[in-house]
């Protein structure tokens, strides 16, 4: 743990921040239950009320979520995150569809104009994790890929914005993919043509092989037929 002793008069609000940081970094991942009060109140240097206040202020925000009886978990990595992934839940799948392909578009352009050969070793890593769980039929291995596939290529543009608030819709996103796919006609929604256009630095062609690739994903979604009530 990284967490330091809290020195100056506003102890709350560097208990918060601080909690922040873990999870922001991913020392708490999304999901990872946090160190119970009196650890947190030892490591921290402050009192018990001091870390519950802190607590109840990101669970507030939407960071934390506190389960009666088990414990404190990670529900999302920033307020911005918390509110988005609150707004998802209730938003219909080609929304959250049509929201990715707004951010992987553009993303494609501008990493086929910036992308450096580790971000290449990303793209390809994640594209050739993703076709072998296809084959597969390992529908959690290839959710994964596919979200891994999508996020190297955000991170290529080397844009910070882009960067932080794809991150920020990441749970929805993830969420998406894993209700898209694999759909009957998820096999012919090729990613392929977005890595090559990428390593060719053809921002043109990048941009309409994501196009491409998320006009797909969403007819696929629009013709699968509804889950059962």
């Amino acid at each position: 743990m990284t967490l330091r002793t809290a020195r100056r008069s506003s102890l709350v609000e560097q208990v918060i921040d601080q909690l922040r940081d873990e999870i922001a970094t991913g020392v708490w991942p999304v999901g990872a239950k946090i160190p119970p009060e009196p650890v947190l109140s030892e490591n921290l240097g402050v009192g018990r009320n001091t870390v519950r206040e802190a607590v109840r202020a990101l669970t507030h925000a939407g960071l934390l979520e506190c389960r009666q009886g088990d414990g404190t978990y990670v529900r999302a990595t920033s307020e911005l995150s918390g509110a988005v992934r609150r707004r998802l839940q209730t938003a219909e799948l080609i929304e959250i569809l049509q929201v990715r392909r707004g951010f992987e578009v553009e993303a494609a352009r501008l990493a086929a104009a910036h992308r450096t050969g580790a971000d290449m070793a990303a793209i390809d890593d994640a594209l050739a994790r993703r076709d072998a769980a296809w084959a597969a039929g390992a529908h959690a291995e290839f959710v994964e890929a596919d979200t891994a596939f999508h996020t190297a290529v955000v991170e290529a543009t080397h844009n910070r914005v882009l960067i932080e608030l794809y991150r920020d819709f990441g749970a929805g996103l993830r969420a998406s993919i894993g209700a898209a796919g694999p759909g009957p006609r998820q096999a012919d929604v090729p990613h392929g043509p977005i890595a090559a256009a990428i390593k060719a630095g053809d921002a043109e062609a990048a941009a309409q092989a994501a196009r491409s690739c998320l006009d797909g994903i969403i007819r696929s979604a629009e013709t699968r037929p509804p889950a059962p009530s």
